[in-house]
Parts: C-alpha cells; sequence; structure tokens
C-alpha cells in the first residue's frame, strides 16, 4: 500500500451515478487501509500484474511519436493517462474510473462541496446516461423529467459515449443559470427538450401518514444520515395509531449509506438475520445483520419499487422480501449492487473501483438485473395528469388482504 496515499471506500449504495444536486450527502466516504482490510497488491517490474506482451504498449506509443500528424503537442504524462483510463474502461462497468489529478481535485471537492444542479441522480444502463431518480420537490421533478428517461444530448454536447461524470460536469453549474436537456422516453415518438434552471437543491428524506384502516404509509427518498431519527420519530407515532399494516414506499429513491439500510432493516427483520451479503473478487463473502428493535417485525408489509428504486432501496426491498414474504409492487428495479472503493494514487490521480457486490440474504445478485415485483403495476401519463397513483392503491388493497389473514 506504500504507493497510495490513501484509499477510500464509497460505502454508499446509491446507484453511482453521480447526484446532480446541490450537496453531495451521498457519498459517505470513509478513509482508511482498504474496504475490506486487506493490503492492497502494487504490480512492479518485478512483479507484474499484467500476464501479457507490453512490447505491444511501447511499440503503439513509439509509431504514435513517430508517426502522428501532431506528436510535437504530445505530452507523455497525457498518453499515460490516456492508457490507464482505457485500462479501466476495459472493465465496462459504469461505476469504475479513472480521475487525472485535475478531475480527481474536482471529485474530492465535490464529496464536500455544495454546488448547483437540477436536483435528480443520474447513471449509465445499456451504455446510456439516464435520469435514475428525479428528486421531491426539485428542478428536474417540477419540469416533468422522469425514472428512465434517456439523456440525448446536454446543451449542444451529444451524449453518445459519454462518461457519467462527463455529464455530471456538464449539468451541473452555477444556481440560477440554465441547462438544456434533450430527453427521450420510451412512451414518445420523438425526443423533447427540457430546459431547467439549476439551484441549489434541499434534499428531501422522510414522509409518512396513516391511511384509513390503520395503514402506516411510509414514503423514503433516500438514505442519508437523517433517516435513522427520522424514522424513530415516525414509526413510533405510527405504533401508537395502532397500526395493522405498513406501505414501505421505495420508489425513485437512488439509495445512500449502507448502515442506514441496515439500521432499518432492523425495524422490520428479526433480530441476528442477515440482511445483505458483500461478495469480493476472491468469492469471499461478508455478511451485514439486522439489529434493531424489531418493533415492526410482526406487522404486514408491502414495497412499492420502480425503476428508480437503486442499490440500498434494492437491498432493503430484497431483504423485506427473501426473509419475511414481503410483496414487491410496482416495476422492476434499476439493478445497482456494486460498491466502490477510491484509491488516490501518489501523484494526485485517483482511481474508482467497484471491488465488491451485494448480494440479498438469499445470495441473488441484484446487479444489472434488478429486483422484480411480484406484482407489476405500471402508472401511465394519463394516471399522472388525473392525480392517480395505481401502485399505491395496489399496495394498499394488497396490504388489506394480508391483514385480514
Amino acid at each position: 500500500m506504500k504507493d497510495f496515499k490513501k484509499t477510500q471506500k464509497i460505502v454508499v449504495l446509491c446507484a453511482l451515478a453521480l447526484l446532480v444536486i446541490g450537496a453531495s450527502f451521498y457519498f459517505g466516504v470513509h478513509v482508511g487501509k482498504n474496504a475490506t482490510g486487506i493490503s492492497a497488491s502494487v504490480a512492479t517490474p518485478e512483479n507484474p500484474a499484467l500476464n501479457a506482451d507490453l512490447s505491444v504498449f511501447w511499440e503503439t506509443v513509439g509509431l504514435i511519436k513517430e508517426k502522428y500528424f501532431d506528436s510535437a503537442n504530445l505530452k507523455d504524462q497525457d498518453l499515460l493517462y490516456g492508457a490507464i483510463n482505457g485500462v479501466v474502461k476495459s472493465l465496462d462497468d459504469p461505476y469504475s474510473d479513472f480521475f487525472n489529478p485535475s478531475d480527481a481535485k474536482k471529485f474530492y471537492e465535490d464529496l464536500n462541496g455544495s454546488f448547483g444542479g437540477i436536483g435528480a441522480e443520474i447513471g449509465m444502463k445499456e451504455n446510456e446516461i439516464v435520469i435514475i431518480a428525479p428528486l421531491k420537490n426539485n428542478p428536474a421533478e417540477a419540469a416533468g423529467l422522469k425514472a428512465g428517461d434517456r439523456i440525448i444530448k446536454i446543451d449542444d454536447t451529444v451524449t453518445t459515449n459519454m462518461s457519467v461524470e462527463s455529464a455530471v460536469k456538464i449539468i451541473r453549474g452555477e444556481p440560477g443559470t440554465d441547462v438544456r436537456l434533450l430527453i427521450f422516453r420510451n412512451t414518445w415518438k420523438e425526443a423533447k427538450e427540457f430546459k431547467i434552471t439549476r439551484k441549489v437543491v434541499v434534499v428531501p428524506t422522510l414522509d409518512w401518514e396513516m391511511k384509513p384502516d390503520g395503514i402506516a404509509y411510509f414514503r423514503l427518498y433516500n438514505f442519508n444520515a437523517n433517516v435513522p431519527s427520522l424514522f424513530f420519530d415516525s414509526a413510533l407515532k405510527s405504533l401508537i395509531s395502532d397500526t395493522t399494516g405498513i406501505v414501505l414506499d421505495l420508489r425513485n429513491n437512488p439509495g445512500g449509506f449502507l448502515d442506514v439500510a441496515t439500521n432499518l432493516s432492523g425495524w422490520f427483520l428479526p433480530r441476528g438475520k442477515i440482511a445483505v451479503k458483500e461478495r469480493f473478487h476472491s468469492a469471499e463473502e461478508k455478511n451485514f445483520y439486522a439489529n434493531g428493535n424489531q418493533a415492526l417485525v410482526h406487522i404486514p408489509i408491502v414495497v412499492l419499487v420502480n425503476e428508480g428504486s437503486a442499490s440500498a432501496s434494492e437491498i432493503l426491498a430484497g431483504a423485506l422480501r427473501d426473509i419475511r414474504g414481503a410483496k414487491l409492487i410496482g416495476e422492476k428495479t434499476y439493478g445497482k449492487g456494486t460498491v466502490q472503493e477510491v484509491d488516490t494514487l501518489k501523484d494526485g490521480s485517483s482511481i474508482k473501483i467497484s471491488i465488491a457486490e451485494w448480494l440479498t440474504p438469499s445470495g441473488y445478485s441484484i446487479n444489472k438485473k434488478g429486483l422484480t415485483p411480484d406484482i407489476e403495476v405500471k402508472i401511465t401519463e394519463d394516471d399522472i395528469k388525473n392525480g392517480k397513483d395505481p401502485q399505491l392503491d395496489k399496495a394498499i388493497e394488497t396490504l388489506k388482504t394480508l391483514i385480514a389473514k
């Protein structure tokens, strides 16, 4: 590890997918030796990491310097960074990236700073930049963007072959300024342009209310550090109100901190049950357990999900289905089930690598596949215009059946 200045593990399960918002609470970076507690193996000329003929690489560099028409303006450092970037891109993993020193500096500034944005999380799906989740009461939602919308163009820049980080750089900007997004939605015949004014975004956390017949409805927007205390207060109030059933709404929830997800699982799962598993490339697995008060473990529950439900949302939903047989209602989830680690290299550049995947208690990997709902219910444009929510209606109907048993 001596060649690394520091290692930082992103323990967040947000669909990283960088947030195009006004604050960077999602990243939850931990500093340490490394995420697994296992020392990294650093390649040296005596102990090469590649079992390949590297002379081909040097031959290529030589030909570029000899024959490229503008070779006089080439910088060796840029060639090196380009080569490293190519190695990382060969992983075909949208969550692994290389940052040169200047981009790395901006990356760390974003972790701790605030900036103007549109209030949405974006990510990569099927090699396209997509909206993972617009956040409640923010510019993206107000403009009409939906989970699953594909971003074809940002201002005058086409997003073909663009990385998520590059897209985020363009979308972010000074509060009060505008950004134009060309959006395509599967239900449309052609793309439409949205002009959105950036602002410093206020991120919602939790809403709850008592529905008729003793049904407690919890709408969780993310898994940030405020969730445990807010949920504690809401859950106690619901118990005092003689709750007979629970609808847990995780739609358009892009995720958050792992420990928040396991904290919440402790309300719904028996103590000591596995909430999620972490599996590394060595096939080594680490279990995370429900360790809560179990106050809601005997109350019937159904879970609402859609394609904006990602990572921590998928983990909690998967655990509730595996352990308690909870019905998932809505649409297939996003499918983000990996955790990233950021290593800062000795020249100030950084590499972000997906080091593990998350499994539900039964061993199912949600990565790229997502969770298929037990009861599929779609919401149409007409439903939205008419203020209808057939997914929530179905959840309440299903829950009433469970309560009656």
